[in-house]
């Protein structure tokens, strides 16, 4: 809206229009007021504050003057003041210089290795702790023997080589053994007295056999340190055919215990003892064997740790019995008297006619006993080979040598050889028929290459024997392996492919697994 212009009258003064902060006219200025406008100026135009103002300013003087008072230019002096000294203390921020590019290089190498410095520390400390974890699980383990028994007792389910197998007679006593240990552990662990009767009836019912002293005898030649046997009286027997009074054979179990606890026959501890025995049984035969190869013509010697398997001459069954031991007797408590009177009361009791007939049982016994001594005391030992037949007698001696030679070499290779180069050899042997086989399967199917699953399935209803389908499968890898010219093997994807080549000649593919199968035999 436009201002209404009002002339003053003649006489009056017009009144000036005071603002806030008033302005000098510039006549009336002076030089140092106008410095300190110029700055005053100068320092707002710095701001977007300043600016705007400096705007105003501007367009106020160009409508009308403006006055500053005394004070207010002080207050600007310092004012203006105070900003310079802040701006002189506060420091400006350097520039930073652009790194090159070979520092640049130095840095991320740098980076880089301390990465990998750290990542290894990282990988030391986390092995530090499982190997402190582990340890710590096996002090616990062994502390609380939470380890399962299969693998505790291990070595107790070790047998002896299936080749070595016992007499019957050994078999039965090994049994006797067992049921034997398995009653006094019973009768121990309840802290009773441990007597024969008591064995013995418990063993019958068992073994459905007869259990004698003999027996126990024989038990304690094999296994000498198994029990302590004793002769004790006063021993409560709870039935009316034995006396209390009367000496009894007693017999504890011998077992090392390192605490201060009463010994128990465990279950594990009768495992091992049974398998102590059994071990025991084969080294007495294992003596008789020896003495059986030393008896042949040429003679062999075999070591007892790599015998796997009896000489196929020697009858296990004819190995002698075990002698028994002798165990400890009751005390004599009848009255003491002379030879010389126990014989004339006896005479006094007999009558001519039946001294007569004492004396010729007596003869008979003495001759009785003496062919008896003479066949103890020669051992009963296998029979060697016979001697050489009328039918050879034309041969030369030295190709007779030869040909035992290579036989007792032959016999000695397959007494030492291992249970599984065995089984290698036995399955060598079907080789043979299981590729004329093959080849007919392929040749009826009219394929180049046929799936393991379908070749095991057709292999198996055409083979003679029984046998399953990863029976079969060991037997084509095996042929793969040892023929690999003429069959392969594929695996694509999960399946796995016979290629068979039709151009080989299967004579002498069945040649070269003979070859084969006699190296390995001989080896």
């Amino acid at each position: 809206a436009r201002k209404k212009l009002i002339l003053p009258k003649d006489g009056e003064q017009v009144p000036r229009p005071k603002s806030k902060s008033s302005t000098l006219q510039p006549s009336s200025l002076l030089p140092e007021d106008k410095e300190v406008k110029n700055q005053v100026n100068r320092s707002d135009n710095s701001s977007p504050a300043g600016n705007r103002l400096a705007a105003d300013n501007l367009s106020q003087t160009a409508v009308k003057s403006k006055t500053f008072s005394r004070e207010d230019v002080a207050a600007l002096k310092a004012r203006l003041q105070k900003i310079q000294e802040q701006g002189k203390t506060t420091p400006l921020p350097a520039p930073t210089p652009r790194p090159s590019s070979a520092e640049l290089k130095a840095t991320l190498a740098r980076a880089r290795e301390l990465g990998a410095r750290a990542q290894q520390r990282k990988e030391e400390k986390l092995a530090q702790k499982a190997k402190s974890a582990e340890e710590e699980t096996g002090q616990e383990n062994k502390e609380s023997e939470n380890v399962p028994a299969y693998q505790r007792y291990h070595t107790l389910a070790q047998d002896v080589p299936p080749g070595l197998s016992l007499p019957y007679k050994y078999k039965v006593l090994a049994e006797m053994f067992r049921s034997m240990d398995t009653i006094v552990g019973m009768l121990f662990n309840r802290s009773e007295t441990v007597t024969f009767a008591k064995v013995k009836q418990g063993v019958q019912d068992m073994m459905h056999k007869r259990f004698e002293e003999n027996h126990v005898g024989q038990i304690k030649t094999v296994y000498p340190s198994a029990y302590t046997f004793r002769q004790e009286r006063n021993v409560p027997t709870f039935s009316a055919t034995a006396k209390k009074s009367s000496y009894q054979l007693t017999m504890e179990p011998v077992i090392e215990e390192n605490s201060g606890l009463r010994p128990q026959l465990s279950a594990s501890r009768l495992l091992e003892r049974r398998h102590l025995f059994h071990q025991n049984l084969v080294n007495v035969v294992k003596q008789h064997h020896k003495v059986f190869l030393a008896s042949m013509n040429p003679p062999l010697s075999v070591p007892d740790d790599k015998l796997t398997r009896w000489h196929p001459r020697f009858n296990v069954d004819e190995v002698p019995d075990i002698p028994a031991s002798e165990l400890p007797q009751p005390p004599q408590t009848d009255k003491l008297t002379t030879a010389q009177e126990v014989l004339d009361k006896a005479r006094s009791m007999m009558t001519p006619k039946m001294e007569k007939a004492l004396a010729n049982m007596a003869l008979k016994t003495a001759e009785t006993a003496n062919a008896q001594e003479e066949q103890e005391s020669t051992p009963k030992t296998p029979k060697g080979p016979p001697d050489t037949p009328n039918a050879l007698k034309g041969v030369s001696q030295s190709l007779l040598e030869r040909i035992r030679a290579k036989e007792a070499q032959k016999i000695q290779a397959a007494m030492t050889r291992n249970p599984a180069q065995e089984e290698r050899l036995v399955t060598m042997s079907r080789l043979g028929e299981l590729a004329r086989i093959l080849r007919n399967v392929f040749v009826a199917e009219k394929k180049p290459a046929l799936t393991m699953e379908v070749a095991c399935s057709r292999m198996i209803a055409s083979y003679r024997s029984a046998l399953s389908t990863g029976e079969m499968e060991k037997h084509l890898r095996l042929l793969a392996e040892l023929s690999p010219e003429w069959l392969t093997i594929h695996p694509i994807r999960k399946d796995f492919y016979l290629k068979l080549d039709k151009r080989v000649d299967l004579n002498m593919v069945l040649e070269k697994l003979n070859q084969r199968t006699r190296e390995e035999e001989r080896n």
